[in-house]
């Protein structure tokens, strides 16, 4: 046994059987289980938090569909490695054979869009399947040509009873922890630490037994508190303090505080959090928690994420204290996120509802004699560019959703829906 690999690598499932959560993708029902038994594999994205078998789940896909398997990390690889890469697997089958090799990319968001461009060959001609893993979005982290050619399968963060599953079946299959009684007496502390990723919570685990002389070993809060320094990772961008942290600064620009937004951002900044992340959620928040009452907001969010783009740090960060505190310091109104919340509501709970046959569009003569757009008010040839007509489906008529906020903008367009719209929509 080789206790020089961490408890992680030792204990890392080499088949579906053994493969712990994400049901939805691999479970009898899942996604991905049809592909994978019948060895039908498309390219494809692999997007979660750390920790939750990405690259695990990649070495089973090439394992059961018996296909040669390159890895490569983003890292440490640029083109030339990518590309040599690729014709080490077109010479072991490519075109030549219905079982293509699989090329894996661990963290193929760290790749360049040049980078991406050299795969693009290869994945369109069928030289390789690609199997990228990726913490971020890739809606912005994959360029698009390669995005489309892509499935995106998403992996679901581990919950308690699953983590405490995988520290089980560590000590069950495990050698060294095999010949060590140990007894799980409190999990809790050792669970927060891992900040739900499994190969932080196995390497601390190991850690934490590693340390003990006894035989018998009793894991509790206490003693894993005193054996795992909390201050080692001030700021863990991938664990529980990077949702915590960003969920704090969020909520202290809703709340209007521009001293708190600014305090969580320097924690962010200090820790190196991703300022593409920081840039992505300010956009949100501008338009779900300030929308109309200031549409400003999301020009200047915006605008800070091309800057912060382009700029970087360290210079970046006065751009994100910059919006952070306009946004924090601005007019919220969350009304425009609540109208969309209520119109898709409706659409679940109504269905397919027909279109009126006034604004339908009508190209073809046979839809104009079916009434296709027959009796379409032109809103510009009438007083005031408006003209009452009907544009909700019978079943829905009158059914408000957008219900203007209470600051000084959203008033006067209340006023202006008013003027419009008369009690139709109870403005």
């Amino acid at each position: 046994m080789n206790t020089n690999k961490p408890l992680a690598e030792r204990i890392r499932p080499k088949s579906l059987e053994k493969y712990l959560s994400q049901d939805h993708l691999i479970g009898d029902n899942g996604s991905l289980t049809y592909q994978i038994k019948n060895g039908i594999i498309p390219s494809l994205i692999l997007w979660g938090p750390p920790g939750v078998g990405k690259t695990t789940l990649a070495n089973i896909i090439a394992n059961e569909s018996e296909r040669p398997f390159y890895t490569l990390s983003a890292i440490n690889s640029g083109v030339k490695e990518v590309r040599e890469v690729i014709d080490k697997a077109k010479q072991s089958g490519g075109l030549f054979t219905a079982k293509n090799p699989i090329l894996f990319i661990d963290e193929i968001h760290r790749f360049s869009k040049s980078q991406q461009d050299s795969l693009l060959g290869a994945v369109e001609q069928g030289w390789v399947t690609l199997i990228g893993a990726t913490t971020e979005n890739p809606s912005f982290e994959v360029i698009p040509a390669l995005l489309s050619r892509c499935q995106v399968y998403t992996l679901k963060a581990f919950g308690k009873t699953e983590l405490e599953q995988l520290l089980h079946r560590a000590m069950q299959e495990d050698e060294y922890l095999k010949s060590k009684t140990i007894t799980l007496k409190e999990t809790e502390t050792l669970l927060k630490l891992s900040g739900g990723d499994a190969r932080k919570l196995l390497n601390i685990f190991e850690l934490i037994i590693t340390g003990q002389n006894e035989e018998h070993i009793v894991i509790t809060n206490d003693l894993v508190s005193k054996l795992v320094q909390q201050n080692t990772v001030r700021y863990d961008k991938t664990g529980e303090q990077h949702y915590d942290i960003i969920s704090a600064f969020i909520k202290s620009i809703r709340g209007s505080d521009p001293n708190a937004a600014v305090y969580w951002l320097a924690r962010m900044i200090e820790g190196g959090e991703d300022l593409k992340f920081i840039a992505r959620r300010l956009i949100i928040l501008a338009s779900e928690d300030i929308g109309n009452a200031n549409p400003t907001a999301l020009i200047l969010a915006n605008n800070t994420f091309q800057a912060v783009t382009t700029i970087g740090y360290p210079e970046a960060r006065i751009i994100l204290s910059q919006c952070a505190v306009y946004l924090a310091s601005s007019a919220k109104s969350n009304a425009s996120y609540m109208a969309i919340n209520k119109a898709q509501q409706l659409v679940k709970q109504t269905g397919d509802l027909s279109v009126p046959l006034a604004i339908r569009n009508a190209p073809t003569k046979l839809m104009k004699d079916l009434g296709y757009g027959e009796d379409y008010k032109y809103a510009h040839d009438h007083k005031n560019n408006f003209v009452a007509q009907e544009f909700l489906p019978e079943e829905i008529t009158g059914t408000t959703l957008y219900n203007p906020g209470d600051n000084q903008r959203e008033h006067s367009l209340r006023s202006f829906l008013k003027s419009r719209w008369g009690e139709k929509y109870g403005y």
